[in-house]
């Protein structure tokens, strides 16, 4: 370490976040998010999500899930580049991360690529081309597929996958540059008001590239790049800082915000529900069919953002000890829950549409509730075993390499 970074080790008070490891909170939010976008897609297929009234209202933003993942992404990932900022913790050598990131990510969705392409795209195996996008997760860059919509059949919700991978693989570059801004701060009070402005730019970024998405002409392909969705990013990433700050200056203004959340998380929520019921509102345009216009585009960043942020704060900056966010968010049924969320993620479409040719359904054909039980059941069951035989293989593996 270096002098500077040395004389800004803190001495660190039990009770207040740490820089790495487990956040038992943050396994809540993740399987709730991962339902949602599950609960989202059956209503979207089942057509519940396009019934008028408040309820088919709700089912219709059920897409709010992914800036909530992303949110999550950006307080893990950022929250050990904070803390060398801001604590003089060491910098994660990129090499490393990418690696984990890899072995996290990649086998388990290569195995949903290979059964949806068997299954529904038989006519395309034999293009290298088709392959090289969707396994390398580059397909959000392709402005003429030749499949419909987000991806091929089985595969849509993988946009998600590929902003997640744009944002992993810039992350290290990000961090290093808001480093170099935020050093020159006298104190970690500077420091992290440098961090936090630098993430402004981020949301910046987000709003003026939905501005530019729609002129000289609409192009939707855009929305599936990263620059509009760093606003996500960067309200995850702003909690790492908070959590940071906290380490560093347990007196200070980072502190008193996470002791102002601690205080009062349901008070947080609840400001995440009315955004999400705005949301809900034709303020974010026409249900089920995109963002319709450039105002609808920049309330839904707007509002999406307040969602994400306001649900994940009091989980990631819990009270110290055996508060009730911690029991509601990371008791053993969340956490298992947690833990298979991404098979979860990964799976969904592939069950859904299995389910509904089983059952000889026609997309829209209604059956909400009797179409979600046993899809769910199935993508448990699904996840599950792909968590057991795919994922912790790899994890094991990581931590071998990592030896």
């Amino acid at each position: 370490m270096t002098e500077t970074s040395s004389r800004l080790k803190p001495v660190v008070e039990p009770g207040f976040p740490a820089a790495a490891g487990h956040l038992d909170a943050l396994d809540g939010v993740r399987a709730i998010a991962s339902f949602t976008v599950l609960v989202y897609h059956v209503a979207s297929e089942s057509g519940a999500a396009l019934q008028d009234g408040f309820m088919g209202a709700l089912l219709s933003r059920g897409d709010v899930a992914v800036p909530i993942f992303f949110a999550l992404s950006g307080v893990l990932l950022y929250r050990p580049y904070a803390a060398a900022v801001l604590t003089g913790d060491p910098v994660p050598r990129t090499r490393a991360y990418l690696w984990r990131r890899a072995l996290r990510i990649l086998p388990a969705y290569w195995l949903v690529v290979v059964v949806a392409m068997l299954v529904w795209s038989r006519d395309h195996l034999s293009d290298a081309w088709t392959w090289v996008t969707l396994l390398t997760l580059s397909q959000n860059y392709d402005t003429s597929p030749w499949w419909y919509g987000l991806g091929p059949q089985g595969l849509a919700q993988m946009w998600s996958l590929s902003v997640e991978v744009a944002f992993y693989v810039t992350l290290p570059l990000m961090a290093a540059g808001m480093a170099l801004v935020a050093r020159r701060g006298a104190d970690a009070d500077g420091r992290a008001r440098r961090l936090l402005a630098c993430l402004g730019v981020l949301v910046a970024i987000s709003f003026v590239w939905t501005v530019l998405t729609y002129y000289p002409e609409y192009r939707p392909h855009l929305n599936m790049w990263l620059p509009r969705s760093l606003v996500f990013f960067a309200a995850g990433m702003a909690l790492a800082v908070v959590m940071a700050w906290t380490r560093a200056r347990p007196d200070g203004a980072g502190a008193r915000f996470g002791r102002g959340v601690a205080a009062s998380p349901g008070s947080w929520w609840l400001v995440a529900a009315l955004a999400y019921a705005v949301a809900a509102s034709p303020v974010t345009g026409t249900r089920f069919l995109g963002i319709d216009g450039v105002w609808s585009g920049l309330f839904e960043l707007l509002l999406y953002s307040v969602v994400a942020f306001c649900l994940l704060a009091p989980a990631a900056l819990p009270p110290a000890g055996d508060s009730s966010v911690v029991r509601l968010l990371g008791n053993r049924v969340m956490a298992f829950l947690g833990r298979i969320s991404y098979g979860v993620f990964l799976w969904q479409f592939v069950v859904i549409y299995l389910w509904y040719g089983f059952t000889d359904q026609k997309p829209f054909s209604g059956d909400f509730l009797a179409n979600l039980v046993p899809i769910t059941l199935i993508t448990l069951v699904v996840a599950t075993v792909t968590y057991r035989f795919v994922e912790v293989p790899f994890q094991r593996l990581n931590r071998l390499v990592r030896r």
